[in-house]
């Protein structure tokens, strides 16, 4: 069941890109080896019936951990304790950002408490991914999130501590759109 939270709305970036979340939002990357976790957006969805992670926006209160494992947990029934989170990626894109917080899990079972946002979830193996309709602006930052969770699984298999890393993007493909 979804929960109207104080984040939830849309906003403007500095480059005059409309984004849903008042205070940003957050997705998770939940991988399993060289496989993701990616949810199929309903088509009712904003940029809809395209392959993204389970995320949403971010409330006032919440970490982007946090709101990531809300949302996870909201559109799909996602245990939080089925994973350990080893790093995050945030995509600042100027008075908003939106962070992928990376994840790993020993337990590739598939989430099966899918709200109306999710048609489905399943798991995608990396060398595949091009094959599948990605959400325009997880597509575009892909390939700096890849880097950011093989760094931060190398560094979760040698020390203990969680990675971050910072960039700036605003895809071309997140142009205003009305609601």
């Amino acid at each position: 069941m979804h929960f109207r939270g104080d984040g939830d709305g849309w906003v403007e970036c500095a480059l005059g890109h409309r984004h849903w979340g008042r205070f940003g939002a957050a997705g998770l990357l939940l991988r399993h080896g060289e496989l993701v976790l990616l949810q199929h957006r309903a088509a009712w969805s904003h940029h809809g019936d395209t392959w993204g992670l389970l995320g949403g926006a971010r409330n006032s209160d919440e970490s982007p951990e946090r709101a990531a494992a809300r949302e996870a947990a909201e559109e799909a029934g996602l245990d939080p304790r089925s994973y350990t989170v080893t790093g995050r990626f945030v995509d600042d894109h100027g008075g908003w950002s939106y962070t992928t917080v990376i994840a790993r899990t020993d337990d590739p079972r598939l989430p099966d408490a899918l709200t109306a946002e999710t048609l489905e979830v399943r798991w995608v193996p990396v060398a595949e991914m091009s094959r599948l309709p990605l959400h325009p602006g997880f597509l575009a930052s892909w390939e700096r999130v890849r880097a950011a969770a093989q760094a931060s699984s190398a560094a979760a298999s040698t020390v203990s501590g969680k990675g971050s890393v910072n960039v700036s993007c605003c895809p071309s493909s997140a142009r205003p759109t009305s609601t």
